[in-house]
């Protein structure tokens, strides 16, 4: 019998590429919950296999409706679990407060209650579940109460936004689900991870975004940007999936959680500086502080210790920054070149 992996999320930058990695890497079966109006650009290369069920199939399910997570569980009975969804916008999160928590705290809840259900009904069934959180769990941590070797798995949460609030309830309760239930359940906390797809509400894609705009003539040469100080060390999207799919495949703990991270670190300005230093109009950009782009609160010293999960999983990032940086500019090229209408954010 097939081995069979479930995607929450699959339509978004994560969820779209560890399902490249899993049908490029694995024989599994792949199987996708998306909403029934997600958008689907980030799997367009994916709709045709999809369409001839290669082994790849997507279910419609939403984390607000508890019957539909049911229905999913019962009738896949997936092997791994990784669960993806959420509202993962920080910003979003001061004027949709409530979303943010419903979705991401009850809507894991959901999920974890509709497979310990299956569980429970199927004794036999056992499944692998990540469940992944947010290195924004840490928050706003003082420079000096930063460990030397970076933020660790012990440190206390400090969360700095309604979004980084959920992701601790969302943390908490994978946690809680293994502890309880003996169910196999795994935690991350991945830090900015990026690369094609990102969405471009976040900082160094909307700065890949606007530069693509820019060199296209599309907007005047100026980037908006929010805070340029924020300290941030960077993973590729890519090596991040591979993380995920050797987490659940190499000696799986219950209850374990996980700080994750790439081994770049700089300030957003130097990122910002890292992509003009790319353009073809990188003598004419200028740089202007768009207040919108502020948060109350920002979690500016996100600068991780990855060794617990280093040396449970031998993964290692095995992409460099300057690449990540150059395909996610490129990836915005390719956009604007389509004749792609943009919202200007």
């Amino acid at each position: 019998m097939s081995i069979k992996a479930l995607i929450t999320g699959i339509t978004g930058m994560v969820g779209s590429h560890l399902a490249d990695f899993l049908l490029e890497n694995t024989d599994w079966e792949v199987y996708g919950v998306c909403r029934w109006r997600s958008p689907l650009d980030n799997v367009s290369h994916l709709l045709n296999r999809a369409n001839k069920e290669d082994r790849l199939y997507f279910e419609y399910a939403d984390l607000n409706d508890e019957m539909s997570l049911i229905k999913v569980i019962k009738e896949i009975k997936p092997k791994y679990v990784f669960h993806l969804a959420a509202q993962s916008y920080p910003q979003t999160s001061f004027t949709a407060p409530i979303d943010t928590l419903n979705t991401n705290i009850l809507g894991t809840c959901r999920l974890l209650e509709a497979i310990h259900l299956e569980m429970e009904n199927d004794l036999d069934y056992k499944p692998i579940i990540h469940v992944c959180a947010s290195s924004e769990v840490f928050g706003k941590i003082p420079a000096e109460k930063k460990p030397e070797t970076g933020i660790h798995e012990e440190c206390p949460f400090h969360p700095a936004s309604p979004y980084a609030i959920s992701k601790v309830g969302t943390d908490l309760l994978g946690r809680y689900y293994a502890e309880a239930y003996g169910m196999t359940v795994m935690t991350t906390r991945m830090f900015t991870h990026t690369g094609p797809r990102r969405g471009d509400v976040f900082h160094e894609s909307t700065f890949a975004k606007q530069i693509a705009m820019i060199e296209a003539g599309l907007i005047e040469p100026k980037v908006l940007v929010g805070n340029l100080k924020s300290l941030r060390t960077y993973a590729d999207v890519r090596d991040a999936v591979r993380a995920y799919y050797m987490l659940v495949t190499i000696n799986p703990i219950a209850g374990e959680y996980y700080n994750i991270g790439g081994s770049y670190t700089c300030e957003v300005g130097d990122t910002l500086n890292t992509l003009i230093s790319y353009s073809t109009m990188k003598d004419k950009i200028e740089i202007e502080v768009d207040p919108q782009r502020l948060r109350p609160i920002d979690a500016d010293l996100q600068v991780p210790d990855c060794k617990k999960f280093k040396m449970h999983t031998g993964w290692e990032p095995n992409i460099s920054f300057g690449k990540t940086m150059q395909d996610l500019l490129d990836y915005w090229r390719e956009r604007v070149a389509k004749k792609e209408t943009f919202l200007i954010r």
